[in-house]
């Protein structure tokens, strides 16, 4: 009679069998190396959506202006001296800020139909924004920069007129627009800069600090130039924000900082005549503004960096195991359950018991 226990190796007999080589085994990945949680990722991908990111976005704001334009027309208002229509500082604003706000949507589709990952990836660990915690960042936000801007309009203005209060009938219906859209501006900003772009450097390279430092210095870029001070400014801004995306694990505590900044400085300018129309940036920023403003900065990174203690919020995702070569078992990795007969049966059970039939120790969980 044959013997059919050595013809072919047996699934149950005890013992462990052999572990993949470490390639297989999966890596828990930072913000910044979260186009890497999936199996799918390829070389290609992060070039092809940048490109795509870069072309959707100049093409669906082309058309958005030229709606707008066609609307302005047909309402009678005139042209200004550049030929464009003329919609007064608070609706101009409105639409300036509506056509930054439109990158989100665009990130979010390249990360999901380009990317092939959840679309939720390029906001945070977990695969979503979290609300919390997003929340205590912008309560820190607030009193740090109220304190910085407060001081910054205290400082004496050179060679500018002297500015007078716009009036509650103007300064309310712009507070409101600002209060409505400049997060969504600003966080349209983070999901392109601190998301897309440092997750595209991100899956080539490893360290945080190489996949920061570009999308800091094309941040700075996308302000214009103006002083060397509030280029330095700028890219100052990118990093510390890219550094706490990559810190705390999403993109919260950039948004928070962002926002906040963005609506104080938008608010100064709609509460005095004709504030909004002026076209100056930060990057326009002399050096006793941008120092004020870089201790503001730095103040909010180390009032996050304390509350990070405090909330523990995920620093990192588990990517999903590669495919296992055959002869291998699936090595057991933090996050993800082991599959249906990828283990040996306990000795002393009958052939064919499932695993979890096994006596287990409780104690020696690990807790989820």
């Amino acid at each position: 009679m044959t013997n059919l226990s050595a013809a072919a190796p047996s699934p149950y007999l005890p013992g462990p069998l052999p572990l993949p080589p470490p390639a297989h085994l999966a890596e828990p990945l930072a913000h910044h190396r979260l186009a890497r949680i999936r199996g799918r990722h390829r070389w290609w991908r992060p070039v092809l959506g940048t490109l795509f990111v870069a072309a959707a976005y100049m093409v669906t704001v082309g058309l958005l202006y030229g709606l707008v334009e066609a609307v302005g027309v047909a309402r009678g208002y005139r042209r200004g001296p550049d030929g464009t229509v003329e919609f007064g500082p608070v609706t101009s604003t409105a639409v300036d800020l509506t056509m930054l706000a439109v990158a989100i949507p665009l990130v979010l589709l390249a990360v999901r139909w380009i990317g092939r990952r959840p679309a939720g990836t390029v906001s945070s660990v977990t695969g979503g924004l979290r609300w919390r915690w997003l929340g205590l960042c912008l309560l820190a936000a607030v009193p740090i920069l109220a304190a910085t801007t407060g001081a910054m309009l205290l400082l004496p203005a050179e060679d500018e007129p002297s500015q007078q209060w716009a009036g509650w009938g103007v300064f309310g219906p712009a507070l409101a627009m600002l209060v409505l859209l400049v997060p969504l501006q600003a966080a349209a900003e983070e999901y392109v800069f601190r998301g897309w772009l440092t997750q595209a450097v991100g899956a080539f390279l490893r360290s945080p600090w190489i996949a920061i430092a570009p999308q800091a210095v094309l941040f700075a870029a996308a302000h214009g130039w103006g002083t060397p001070w509030g280029f330095a400014d700028l890219v100052v801004f990118g990093a510390v924000a890219g550094w706490l995306t990559v810190r705390t694990g999403g993109l919260e505590a950039a948004i928070g900082l962002h926002a906040v900044n963005n609506l104080l400085a938008f608010a100064a300018a709609a509460s005095v005549v004709d504030g909004l129309e002026s076209d100056d940036t930060a990057a326009d920023a002399p050096w006793d503004l941008v120092l004020l403003d870089l201790a503001g900065v730095a103040l909010y990174a180390a009032a996050v960096l304390w509350l990070a203690r405090r909330h523990r919020p995920a620093r990192t995702a588990p990517a999903t195991p590669a495919p296992v070569p055959a002869g291998y078992a699936h090595a057991p990795v933090p996050g993800f359950p082991v599959p249906y007969g990828a283990l040996p049966d306990a000795p002393g059970l009958p052939p064919g018991t499932p695993p979890a039939a096994s006596p287990s120790d409780d104690s020696a969980r690990s807790p989820r």
